[in-house]
């Protein structure tokens, strides 16, 4: 699974891109992509899946998610199939200038866009309000979207309704080795999580050995590869919890887990929350 770079051209006029697609709209984007550009994506509603980088979450009411440069990710409605409005925006760092970041006034910016490298996912009304003006923005000539879009990364900046999802870039022109190693053992992950992810299989995948890839692995990301499987279970159990035909135990299975009692005790160390008062949430979210 390479990913493949994005080459994102703004239209003539324009010092960055804004498109929108409705509903099951093909966004036409590579499956696992990356770009050097910024990217603020807004889903309307709906279920859908994070995958950034090291990082594998679900959102459950739509989201709003600012994107540093170079983090490889899936599409964010690959998996959505309610119908839902996405706006997407995308900037160069020096999409301004060389030396627009640096004015005092933008030092909240600033400091967003250092954020972002790891990934932000904003809530709330927050979500809701950014996710309208984007919507607008459309509508507006050249001059007035340029300032709407400082008005909008302003409001991110200072907003404390956030959640920093700490994914990891493996940066693809500084490390290219690094990120072909890790792209083959989330292939891996992605392709057998359901059934039993062997740790010596991952390794052989990378061509090392397992005392080496366990070290190597738990370097690049912060975590051992065993938590990395069990959180990509996670994420995929609490998308399937939405559905309130399946049972607490077939969500289990379904998510890799042989035994249930396993499985509520990792949901619980990873969400906070045991499956049952999670699938609660989620109904609390939709009403």
């Amino acid at each position: 699974m390479k990913a493949v770079l994005e080459r994102i051209e703004p239209v003539f006029g324009s010092s960055f891109t804004i498109r929108r697609f409705d509903d099951l709209e093909a966004c036409n984007r590579p499956h696992w992509h990356f770009h050097p550009e910024y990217e603020i994506v807004y889903i309307s509603n709906g279920r859908g899946k994070r995958h950034i980088g090291d990082h594998v979450s679900f959102y459950e009411d739509g989201d709003l998610i600012f994107l540093g440069p170079n983090l490889p990710h899936f599409g964010f409605a690959e998996e959505l199939f309610e119908e839902h409005v996405e706006i997407v925006v995308q900037m160069k760092e020096d999409f301004l200038g060389q030396d627009f970041l640096g004015k005092p006034e933008m030092e909240s910016i600033r400091r967003l866009f250092d954020r972002s490298r790891q990934g932000i996912s904003f809530g709330g009304a927050l979500k809701q309000k950014v996710g309208r003006r984007l919507q607008n923005m459309m509508e507006l000539g050249g001059f007035e979207r340029l300032l709407e879009l400082l008005s909008i990364l302003q409001e991110m900046a200072q907003s404390a309704d956030y959640k920093m999802l700490n994914a990891s870039g493996f940066a693809l022109e500084v490390n290219a080795q690094d990120q072909r190693r890790m792209e083959a053992v989330y292939s891996y992950v992605e392709e057998d999580f359901q059934a039993e992810v062997n740790l010596d299989e991952a390794a052989a995948r990378v061509n090392m050995t397992v005392p080496a890839f366990c070290r190597y692995f738990k370097k690049l990301t912060r975590k051992t590869f065993s938590q990395f499987v069990n959180e990509f279970r996670i994420a995929h159990a609490c998308r399937l919890l939405g559905d309130d035909t399946l049972t607490i135990a077939a969500v289990s299975f379904d998510s890799g887990f042989n035994n249930l009692s396993h499985f509520n005790r990792q949901f619980k160390s990873i969400t906070g929350l045991s499956p049952r008062d999670y699938r609660k949430s989620l109904k609390k979210v939709v009403s």
